[in-house]
């Protein structure tokens, strides 16, 4: 049995292709980088043996949740009815 997964179907919507593979959704993305920034991909790949493709979906797996957590704060920060604490206010709310 190969490692590589079973192609079930392909749909294209808004110019992204959606490859459905044993049951799992992965979609196909295309991404412009600048000559340099590619070129360093590149030589990253060919030192470690991996492809471009696993570095770009690793980092952007890593850093997602940074963005996601860090834009969460940035709309509580901006809500209306926002209470800010002091340093002080917030030991003495949590007792320390």
């Amino acid at each position: 049995m190969s490692d590589v997964p079973q192609l079930t179907a392909l749909d294209k919507l808004n110019d992204m292709y959606y490859i459905y593979c044993r049951g799992d959704f992965m979609a196909t993305l295309s991404v412009r980088l600048s000559e340099e920034t590619y070129k360093r991909l590149g030589k990253l790949s060919e030192k470690t043996r991996r492809t471009k493709t696993s570095f770009i979906k690793e980092m952007i797996e890593e850093s997602l949740s940074d963005y996601e957590d860090a834009y969460t704060a940035l709309d509580r920060l901006n809500e209306k009815n926002a209470k800010y604490l002091t340093t002080e206010e917030m030991e003495k709310e949590l007792g320390l």
